[in-house]
């Protein structure tokens, strides 16, 4: 269990995603990586980047990205405020009607994301249940 946003929180959910029998076999179709852009807001001082590899129900690759920079490439690309984020995390906004809402920005594939609801809701659990806290 982690604080969101933070490296433990990233290094924490690599690994569930690594272990998860259910998202494995949920995603086991799923080819594409993510960033995630948490912009300042709230608590937040400063924006904080991370970038997940996830391939057939793995996580390849989870890192917070140096600087807050948002200029590497990633198949989909979630940006939002701090609060927004956390009104997912803690279950106050549906994750699908967040994105289709326009509350998470998505730039990329949003045909990748509709055709794999089940996979993008799975995630979103697996997020939840390493997150014990909060800024």
């Amino acid at each position: 269990m982690a604080k969101f946003p933070t490296a433990d929180w990233v290094n924490a959910l690599n690994d569930k995603l690594n272990t998860d029998v259910q998202y494995a076999r949920i995603a086991r179709n799923w080819e594409g990586d993510l960033l995630f852009v948490v912009e300042q807001g709230g608590p937040l001082a400063e924006r904080i980047v991370f970038y997940l590899d996830l391939w057939h129900g793995k996580c390849r690759q989870a890192v917070i990205v140096d600087g807050g920079n948002e200029a590497r490439s990633a198949a989909i690309t979630l940006k939002s405020p701090y609060p927004n984020f956390l009104k997912v995390l803690l279950g106050e906004w549906e994750p699908m009607q967040a994105l289709m809402t326009g509350k998470l920005s998505v730039k990329g594939s949003m045909v990748l994301l509709m055709k794999n609801i089940p996979v993008v809701l799975d995630f979103v659990r697996c997020a939840r249940e390493v997150t014990d806290a909060y800024l």
